[in-house]
């Protein structure tokens, strides 16, 4: 038990700094934690109750977990997990996968479709349990992965943000894990004796080839610099957009087309 207390008061420390720095969770929120089952998302709504405890702030918690309908699906270990520890839970019940089968080609990837799929289902739900922010379960891991994912293959600087406000304003997405590693969020679900249910999805845990290559060039990287992940972690923060080619951070060809419109009707004094 001394270990569990030790990596959980270091990832306390963290989750609370993300809290913090991003706006994350105010006073009177209720938070809906997305629930797959997973060691993350475990992590995360273990770590948010024990802050719930101590926090100078009231706020609520309720865990939704979507069913995406594949046979096999352990719902119910969540179900009675989140019971004995107290936790508000609810289940939803979809045809995610079904409906990924019938519109999605047979050469193509699922997990980008069920991805929105699944977050048009929590947005829903979040209106109906009266969430006022969505809780994510992306780690740090995940941040880095992402930022190097788009960079080398999609040709666009960016990660996840903490905390994102959706499209139509509505909702509420954070983050609280974005400074907590994968092998902490492992380490603490497995400590915390919380049960890891698989999704029963036929593509569940078959990384993409890219993510997979950039997982192990960073794990490469890490045996000489073992404080990579936190040298990239900070760099998210702390972007230095003059340094960059984007012209929409440079606002100096603004600023000279503006001057040279003003100078262009400004009348030349005539002696």
């Amino acid at each position: 038990m001394a270990y569990t207390s030790e990596l959980e008061t270091r990832i306390a420390k963290k989750v609370t700094k993300a809290i913090t720095e991003h706006g994350l969770i105010e006073e009177g929120d209720r938070v809906m934690i997305a629930l797959s089952g997973g060691k993350d998302s475990w992590a995360l709504i273990q770590i948010l109750d024990v802050l719930r405890r101590r926090a100078p702030i009231a706020f609520t918690l309720v865990a939704v977990n979507i069913d995406s309908g594949y046979e096999g699906y352990e719902h119910e270990k969540i179900t009675a997990t989140c019971a004995a520890r107290g936790w508000e839970c609810h289940i939803e019940h979809t045809t995610i996968g079904e409906t990924i089968e019938d519109i999605l080609d047979e050469s193509a990837t699922p997990c980008s479709l069920c991805a929105r799929l699944r977050r048009g289902a929590l947005y829903r739900l979040a209106t109906k349990v009266g969430a006022t922010k969505i809780a994510l379960g992306h780690h740090a891991d995940d941040f880095i992965e992402t930022l190097l994912l788009n960079l080398f293959f999609q040709g666009s600087l960016k990660a996840m943000p903490a905390r994102l406000v959706s499209d139509n304003g509505e909702h509420v997405v954070i983050r609280p894990l974005v400074n907590v590693l994968e092998s902490e969020a492992r380490a603490y679900a497995k400590a915390s004796a919380l049960p890891i249910v698989g999704c029963c999805c036929p593509a569940c845990g078959d990384l993409s080839l890219q993510r997979q290559r950039v997982k192990r060039l960073i794990a490469e990287l890490q045996v000489e610099h073992p404080d990579i992940k936190n040298s990239m972690l900070r760099a998210l923060g702390n972007v230095a957009s003059r340094h960059l080619l984007d012209k929409r951070l440079d606002p100096l060809p603004e600023l000279r087309a503006a001057a040279a419109r003003v100078l262009s009707l400004t009348p030349v004094p005539t002696r």
